[in-house]
């Protein structure tokens, strides 16, 4: 397992920023010559803690201006049920986000981004509702976003 030392640190703190800097860029940021850096970078790549790189898009100039939070009841709680349940909704391109939760009603919560009411509507009915094991819906909306983090704390 490779041990995170301070240098590593400052380098996934700097990509969490800007996964797009250049090597030399960051190796400037960090106080690395670019080879060192590019190395430390493909060891953490290796070692599992740099995932991927994505680009984060705003979603108000894509036209995307509703996010609703949903839970989830299931019917059965079984190995196969929820394996079912998982791989329907990781197909769908509306859910961000989906986790299976305890010390609620619900069984999984999920987030959800949509053009307007109808396309939610859609979904709800075209598509997560259809799904076998699902015995209850219940839809929050967002109203106003105060905090959207991707960066973790290092």
């Amino acid at each position: 397992m490779h041990e995170l030392d301070r240098t590593d640190r400052r380098i996934l703190t700097q990509l969490q920023i800007d996964g797009a800097i250049s090597n030399l860029d960051l190796a400037e940021k960090i106080g690395l010559s670019p080879s060192p850096c590019s190395r430390r970078v493909k060891t953490l790549q290796d070692a599992g803690f740099i995932l991927s790189t994505v680009a984060i898009l705003d979603a108000k100039k894509l036209a995307l201006d509703m996010v609703a939070m949903i839970s989830i009841s299931m019917d059965r709680h079984t190995p196969e049920r929820f394996e079912a349940f998982e791989a329907a909704v990781s197909s769908y391109q509306e859910v961000m986000e989906c986790y299976l939760i305890t010390g609620q009603s619900a069984d999984y919560v999920l987030k959800v981004v949509v053009k307007d009411m109808s396309a939610f509507q859609q979904f709800l009915l075209g598509k997560l509702t259809r799904i076998e094991g699902v015995t209850g819906v219940h839809s929050s909306f967002v109203m106003r976003k105060v905090l959207d983090r991707t960066a973790l704390p290092i």
